[in-house]
């Protein structure tokens, strides 16, 4: 019977505990038993998010359950299992499904024993018992010691626990849009350059993106709270802040944001009398400069809404541009068919480990399908991120470093 166990920090023992406490409980039935340690922390970071690891436990589910198994998730996203009398050729084929999910990663790539060792340490526990349950102890021991040292920070400076920030919750939420509805938001407004970059010329702004900054909101009224721990209550505190960025905007006298600039707002906002009333102040000729930018995940939770949007934005004169992709999702993403001018597509460094070389020629031809000129490169904090898109033949960016690049040229 399967048991993949799960516990939270700081609600029972750990999932270390837990499994040196069943491999203890073995005994001598080991017999026939293997064991398997499956090394997602060795995976980058962002292969190793919360989600990644359940998937990759689930799809260990039919070999745990058929074969008498028990799965453990432990702190560090590893995954430690046991099955009992379970075929060679049907382990592998199951360590080849979760190495697949990962195909994008280094840990992933390869065919080789070595390759696959790397991602899956295997133990036969009939003759690999006191192996396995010494690496089980010294992963113990680690989380132990990690635990009493998180401890001892906390108690060596008592404002880390201070500063933890909790969750929102609804009654904080409806609290803090009651407030914003009055607030002066304006002196939380910044603008972030996306700046055309050719190979040896000089960058050339293309437009500005308008936003009211979520991090020093937070820090300025609620820095107790962190607003964006819940996706649906975060998701109903944006449109709060596009009704107000739009107020902000049709009462602003600054020539410089007349034109040429962008602003992200949720697809149910354009569909509010704030839009509209926003829509009437602009002038027919500005609107061909300005661009709507739509969250990914906002489209595709109400498809309906989006389409009836994207074509009253676009009846308007307003340019449709989608954020919130990555190198990883872009190769699911038809612009064309999608109806979007602009696509954002965000930087990582993750971007550039490819060991197998494949990973850059794919995504070049995925932006080649895209259009090279249509897609923006954006959290562009180093030069390593300029480059590294200009060899995929990106021409527009956006970032700390292009601000950097900008104010150069100005005192230049």
């Amino acid at each position: 019977m399967s048991s993949a166990v799960s516990t939270r920090p700081g609600k029972g023992p750990s999932q270390e505990y837990l499994l040196l406490d069943y491999l203890n409980r073995l005994g001598s039935n080991r017999e026939g038993r293997m064991g398997l340690h499956v090394h997602l922390s060795r995976l980058k970071p962002h292969n190793r998010q919360d989600h990644h690891t359940r998937v990759a436990a689930a799809t260990f589910d039919s070999l745990i359950q058929v074969y008498q198994g028990q799965s453990f998730i432990l702190s560090n996203s590893d995954i430690v299992l046991t099955c009992k009398d379970a075929p060679a050729a049907e382990i592998d084929a199951t360590i080849s499904k979760v190495r697949f999910l990962f195909s994008d990663d280094p840990l992933g790539q390869g065919d080789t024993e070595e390759d696959i060792a790397r991602f899956c340490t295997r133990f036969a526990l009939e003759t690999d018992y006191d192996e396995m349950v010494k690496s089980v102890q010294n992963m113990h021991r680690e989380r132990e010691r990690k635990r009493r040292h998180d401890a001892t920070l906390g108690m060596a400076d008592p404002g880390l626990k201070r500063n933890a920030r909790k969750p929102i919750d609804p009654e904080q939420l409806d609290r803090l849009e009651s407030f914003l509805v009055r607030a002066d938001l304006s002196n939380l407004m910044r603008r972030q350059s996306v700046v055309a970059v050719p190979v040896g010329g000089q960058p050339q702004t293309v437009f500005q993106e308008l936003y009211i900054s979520i991090p020093e909101l937070q820090q300025t009224v609620t820095p107790d709270v962190d607003l964006s721990a819940s996706p649906w209550l975060f998701q109903r505190l944006t449109r709060v802040l596009d009704n107000r960025m739009l107020a902000i905007l049709m009462r602003n006298d600054d020539s410089t944001i007349a034109s040429s600039f962008s602003i992200n707002l949720n697809v149910l906002t354009v569909l509010t009398p704030s839009f509209l009333r926003f829509d009437s102040n602009v002038k027919a000729q500005a609107r061909g400069t300005m661009a709507v930018e739509l969250q990914m995940i906002d489209i595709f939770s109400d498809l309906t809404a989006f389409f009836f949007v994207r074509e009253f934005l676009r009846e308007r004169g307003y340019r449709v541009c989608l954020d919130g992709i990555n190198h990883m999702t872009l190769q699911f993403v038809d612009r064309e068919r999608l109806g979007f001018d602009l696509l954002k597509m965000l930087w990582t460094p993750e971007m550039a480990d490819d060991l197998s070389g494949k990973r850059k020629d794919e995504l070049k031809a995925q932006i080649n399908r895209t259009g090279r000129a249509r897609v923006i490169l954006c959290r562009c904090d180093t030069e390593e991120a300029i480059r590294f898109g200009q060899t995929l033949g990106i021409n527009m960016y956006q970032g700390r470093y292009i601000e950097k690049l900008l104010t150069k040229d100005r005192l230049v």
